[in-house]
């Protein structure tokens, strides 16, 4: 198959106080995509200045808004969709994408038998040096991570609900959003190979296959905060979370 080398495509980078490191090695792989991508950094309240004299489309916001990379992930989300770019995704500032990535997306697109609103991609977990940590994925019937997703434009009406979401949700921001984008019931395809590198610390990971934790491992996240606050809100806030969201909190 041969694609409109017209098209253009985007991938939205979120970071906030990440090592440069990790910046760089995530803004290698766009670079490495076989497909031509542009790229956008968004700055959380702490730009790096390197950045911008590398060359890079450079959004600095001038404070940190404390969710997660949401506010920053919708912000350039609709700069991809009023720029009329035909396809964007997500990268994070810790994870970078295999080199055939954007190609791999578009073309499980194309051989989709139905027109396709977005793509979900599969991932590999990594440890802190790079190699593959063993253990399965969570299916994708019940989560997608925010960097696995590959929006079209059947799909753009949606991503605004990153930047809508209220900070109280934004620790599970990707599922928040996972939920609302499946009770529309778009069409969607699924990359077979994952394509897709996560830079992973949670420690419950490493606890299933009998590893110790990196230093800086984190632990599940604590859910009932969340409930607490969702149970406190009187009818006109639950109504309110609601339409924020997409899903029914009523």
């Amino acid at each position: 198959m041969q694609f409109n080398h017209q098209k253009r495509y985007l991938v939205v980078t979120a970071y906030y106080k990440e090592d440069r490191s990790f910046l760089e090695r995530c803004i290698r792989s766009v670079r490495e995509q076989t497909m031509a991508t542009d790229h956008l950094l968004v700055a959380d309240g702490f730009a790096q200045d390197w950045v911008q004299r590398a060359g890079l489309r450079h959004i600095q916001l001038d404070q940190s808004h404390n969710d997660y990379g949401n506010t920053p992930r919708g912000i350039g989300a609709l700069l991809a969709i009023s720029e009329r770019y035909d396809g964007f995704c997500f990268c994070d500032a810790d994870n970078w994408f295999e080199p055939n990535h954007i190609a791999s997306c578009l073309q499980t697109a194309a051989d989709a038998e139905q027109d396709c609103d977005y793509v979900v991609a599969r991932r590999y977990l990594r440890r802190p040096d790079e190699t593959i940590i063993p253990i399965n994925d969570e299916p994708i019937e019940s989560h997608v991570d925010t960097n696995c997703f590959f929006f079209l434009p059947g799909s753009y009406h949606l991503v605004h609900l990153f930047a809508n979401m209220p900070q109280e949700l934004s620790s599970i921001g990707d599922r928040v959003f996972y939920n609302a984008l499946r009770r529309q019931k778009l069409n969607m395809a699924v990359v077979h190979e994952p394509t897709v590198n996560y830079h992973c610390l949670w420690k419950p990971v490493y606890q299933a296959i009998g590893e110790i934790p990196p230093l800086e491992g984190k632990p599940s996240i604590d859910n009932s905060s969340i409930q607490y606050w969702i149970s406190n809100l009187n009818p006109r806030q639950k109504e309110l979370l609601s339409r924020r969201t997409g899903l029914s909190f009523g």
